[in-house]
């Protein structure tokens, strides 16, 4: 009797079990039997890449980009992988503006992505970056338009009244042309193209047209809301000038790191920047703080590389815009960048914490006296340890290289653009069916 009992007990539980997991919808009786047991989560983790992001790039002649590189070898053919000229080691500041030429390296190396055919499909290989090429625009999820406009305005006319200054205006508009001609330009009024505008005044003339595509930007302090904005484009990076410290092993670098804060860099700037000068004054009076004066060249970049690999906090003010290269020369330096600029943007933020890493004070408050350099002295070593590893962790995001790596500065780059992808969608379909001017951003 007790045997039979048993067994209808056990059909009985086992029916009782397959009922509900048909009406909670699980299939895992792990969940049911081992009540501790985790499933593991479906939700991708902050890097990893899904399906590759799909872009057709224009063919444009050489003289939109790579030209500026090389003048003696300015003709009218694209660029490809074979002809890609290196990027110039010895370039100087013009290095840190060159996010443009980057983006197209990576979508030129093996035809966009290895393990993928021109359309983008896979044939075997291994695919692991986040954007890759295709040669039917048809397939394409965004439009990536090769127009160095950061290059141009610092190779034509860089003081803005010579008469240089032409050519790269006359670049801006043919430019412009082109775009307006393109029926995958005119399909989506250029909300799916990805345009570089990484130093402030690149594209300056006629950036107002392109005021609906997807811009790659620094900051937006020289941009009006109705041409660049946080919801639609994507903040990057500049291109470190600094060599990366590769080989920052040291056994105590609380106590390697002599320095307690250090600066270098050009002290009166304009806008936001004008607090440098200010600060000289509050720093002059101690001795583990370094606040130098200099300007741009292979010596000043040698030495502040140096400055910042023997200090616990590197200083990043605004410049004439919100942002500036030193920021991101310090985290490849591995020192914990003190941000003082109350207008800032940064790169990826949706991915990273800058607070794991990073300290913050508004303008106000640096420009009391002594309250900066205290509150650097009160932080705990401990701490200082914590962020000086979260900042080696994260420093290979920002790291600009061909070929490129999966999870590198232009990688990330292109998971923004996938980013900003939904809402230039809704734009494109909303306006396709709308009769009239758009309501929505009238209502009060």
């Amino acid at each position: 009797m007790n045997s039979k009992a048993a067994t209808a007990f056990i059909f009985f539980f086992v029916a009782l079990l397959i009922t509900f997991t048909i009406f909670t919808g699980s299939a895992d009786s792990r969940s049911h039997f081992l009540p501790f047991w985790t499933a593991p989560s479906a939700i991708p983790s902050p890097c990893q890449t899904l399906s590759p992001l799909k872009v057709y790039m224009y063919d444009l002649p050489r003289r939109f980009n790579v030209g500026m590189l090389q003048p003696r070898k300015n003709d009218e053919t694209p660029v490809t992988v074979e002809t890609l000229p290196p990027w110039p080691y010895k370039s100087g500041l013009k290095r840190q503006h060159s996010v443009e030429y980057w983006m197209m390296a990576s979508l030129l190396y093996n035809g966009g992505s290895a393990g993928r055919d021109g359309d983008g499909n896979s044939n075997g290989g291994d695919d692991v970056r986040e954007a890759i090429r295709v040669s039917d625009p048809e397939i394409a999820d965004v439009f990536f338009v090769p127009f160095f406009s950061s290059m141009s305005f610092n190779t034509h006319g860089h003081n803005m009244t010579d008469p240089e200054t032409e050519v790269d205006k006359q670049l801006q508009i043919e430019v412009v042309n082109l775009l307006g001609q393109s029926k995958h330009w005119q399909r989506s009024e250029g909300r799916d193209h990805v345009i570089p505008m990484q130093h402030p005044n690149a594209f300056r003339f006629l950036r107002d047209q392109l005021n609906a595509s997807i811009l790659i930007v620094v900051d937006f302090g020289r941009y009006p809301k109705s041409i660049s904005n946080l919801r639609k484009d994507v903040v990057a990076p500049y291109v470190h000038v600094v060599d990366s410290y590769v080989d920052d092993e040291v056994l105590n670098p609380f106590e390697s790191r002599t320095t307690l804060l250090f600066f270098r860099g050009r002290t009166v700037r304009k806008d936001e920047g004008i607090v440098r000068a200010r600060l000289a004054k509050f720093f002059s009076n101690y001795s583990d703080v370094r606040y130098e004066n200099s300007v741009a060249s292979g010596e000043g970049i040698r030495l502040s590389s140096q400055g910042m690999r023997s200090s616990k906090f590197c200083l990043h003010l605004a410049g004439d815009t919100p942002s500036s290269c030193r920021l991101f020369d310090a985290i490849v330096s591995h020192c914990i960048p003190v941000i003082v600029s109350d207008h800032i943007e940064l790169p990826y933020e949706d991915e990273i914490d800058y607070t794991r890493f990073s300290l913050f004070f508004s303008v106000e408050e640096a420009l009391k006296p002594g309250f900066l350099v205290e509150q650097l002295r009160q932080v705990p070593k401990n701490r200082w340890v914590e962020m000086w590893r979260r900042v080696k962790e994260i420093s290979p995001h920002f790291e600009f290289q061909y070929p490129p790596k999966k999870k590198d500065a232009v990688d990330m780059l292109w998971r923004q653009v996938r980013h900003k992808l939904p809402a230039a969608n809704l734009a494109m379909h909303r306006s396709r069916r709308l009769k009239i001017p758009d309501w929505w951003g009238r209502r009060r």
